[in-house]
């Protein structure tokens, strides 16, 4: 399993939430209210306080779970990368919104005043773990005390932490949040299709990029029909390799298999792992590189 280059390259929206949480997080807990932004049924039905919702989804209330948290945010950065800045802003969106709406019902059904939600962008980071499960293939497995573990195994233990780390305050936006990822999954009121103004996504974009006095990475490479996973066409991939290397074996038919299953085409992964001696993990690397060419 392999995200790509290191950095928020091709990922500014999820460098502008990063940053959100981060500094939300810092503000608020240095004044000692990050347990306070959880908010129950009560407080936005009764009292009227909807800045919870806003302050909380961007705010977690301890340390501990900020790192957890945004570990998770960094890693699925590559879904940003997959489908684009907009379809992933939208997908954003419709997690936030969906969760949100869970959340509420679950605390009207449950009806106990004293439990609030925790504050946090669960709905985010949990329905993220959808197309995590779907569409990230298993690149490296090992045993460790008899016991069969993969590379996705640390990004679900995160997951788990963060799920079980306040009991039911945390438990139920966790599951609000991936029944939102399975609705979109499913293209709900074909929420798949839509798209947001293309200023949007270049506002993030700059918004992002301006603190490094760099410009934004260039636009995201054509995709398939379903507007998924990027589409690279062989002979530009053709165009930003070497000369083959002729002592390297041809790559194996697995290697090959994880490549396209992460949307590459057959050719542009076979040329990839001959130039990476069929090192499947540099061959990733190359190849999401090359979207910035």
């Amino acid at each position: 399993m392999n995200v790509g280059p290191s950095g928020f390259n091709n990922a500014p929206v999820t460098r502008a939430l990063v940053i959100a949480c981060t500094i939300f997080t810092i503000i608020f807990g240095v004044r000692g209210r990050g347990n306070q932004l959880g908010w129950s049924y009560q407080d936005i039905f009764q009292k009227l306080q909807i800045w919870k919702l806003i302050i909380s989804a961007f705010t977690f209330s301890s340390t501990p779970e900020l790192v957890f948290g945004l570990y998770l945010l960094y890693y699925f950065r590559v879904f940003e990368r997959q489908i684009g800045s907009n379809k992933y802003s939208v997908f954003l969106l419709f997690s936030f919104v969906v969760s949100l709406l869970l959340e509420v019902l679950a605390l009207q059904l449950i009806k106990d005043p004293s439990l609030s939600i925790l504050s946090g962008p669960y709905g985010l980071i949990f329905s993220s773990f959808v197309p995590f499960y779907l569409d990230i293939p298993v690149s490296t497995r090992f045993r460790l005390f008899s016991l069969h573990f993969s590379d996705k195994t640390f990004i679900y233990l995160a997951g788990l932490q963060l799920l079980f780390s306040s009991w039911k305050r945390s438990i139920v936006p966790g599951l609000c949040g991936i029944i939102a990822g399975c609705l979109y999954r499913l293209n709900f009121f074909r929420i798949r299709r839509v798209k947001f103004p293309e200023f949007v996504t270049s506002f993030f974009a700059r918004l992002s990029w301006s603190s490094t006095g760099n410009l934004p990475p260039p636009s995201a490479p054509a995709r398939n029909a379903s507007g998924n996973v990027p589409v690279f066409a062989g002979r530009q991939m053709e165009g930003n390799f070497p000369a083959p290397v002729s002592s390297t074996p041809e790559p194996p038919e697995d290697a090959i298999s994880v490549l396209v299953s992460m949307g590459f085409d057959r050719n542009s992964a076979r040329q990839a792992l001959i130039h990476s001696r069929n090192d499947v993990n540099i061959a990733t690397n190359v190849l999401l590189e090359s979207q910035s060419h």
